[in-house]
């Protein structure tokens, strides 16, 4: 039995090694383009009934339920795709993607209650942070989606350093310095992941 179970364990990290290798197909471009378009629509709704350029409670709130309903798109979308772009490896290969990114989103939770906790004051630098944050995630998932991914990386870099400067000369929240990041980030993760398919498809 003993044998049988490190045959298993053997047999698993193969799997789990070739899916780390492999480029992961299994995000959907509509989903990701869905999500850049609802930021930019929510930042046009945010901007016009928006009051209070300092109550950062309001403004998360609106952006945290953003981000939940765009992971949701993506996430519905991945769960289809994986299975028929991935044939046996889809699980693996999901959960190689999900680690990637995983880090990034749980810190910037986490960041976002210590901030909130122990200096409300400086809230304004969280949209920047989140951004940088963002880039985190999209460096340490460049090894196994897209080439181009890296340049999407880079955006979130120069949107976020951009949105601590903007928002810094006055400590106010401006909701287009997240819907233009985010919004066009998303837009361009599309394209980057529409053209790397297809090349992939040329190539095979």
């Amino acid at each position: 039995m003993s044998e049988l179970h490190r045959a298993l364990a053997e047999i698993k990290h193969i799997r789990c090694q070739v899916a780390r290798d492999t480029q992961f197909r299994g995000y959907g471009p509509a989903s990701v383009a869905a999500s850049g378009v609802l930021a930019l629509l929510v930042a046009a709704g945010q901007s016009h009934w928006m009051r209070n350029e300092t109550d950062f409670h309001a403004f998360a709130a609106v952006w945290i339920t953003t981000a939940f309903l765009s992971l949701t798109m993506v996430a519905v979308q991945t769960m289809f795709r994986a299975p028929r772009v991935h044939d046996g490896f889809a699980t693996e290969m999901v959960l190689a993607a999900a680690e990637q990114f995983l880090p990034a989103l749980v810190i910037g939770t986490l960041l976002t209650a210590v901030v909130l906790r122990a200096a409300p004051k400086e809230a304004w630098m969280l949209p920047g942070l989140w951004q940088l944050l963002f880039s985190l995630g999209v460096f340490a998932s460049c090894r196994f989606l897209p080439r181009l991914t890296f340049a999407v990386g880079v955006w979130y870099l120069i949107a976020g350093l951009t949105t601590l400067m903007l928002q810094g000369e006055s400590r106010t929240l401006l909701p287009w310095t997240m819907g233009i990041s985010f919004g066009i980030g998303q837009l361009l993760v599309a394209g980057v992941f529409q053209y790397g398919y297809e090349s992939s498809d040329d190539q095979t």
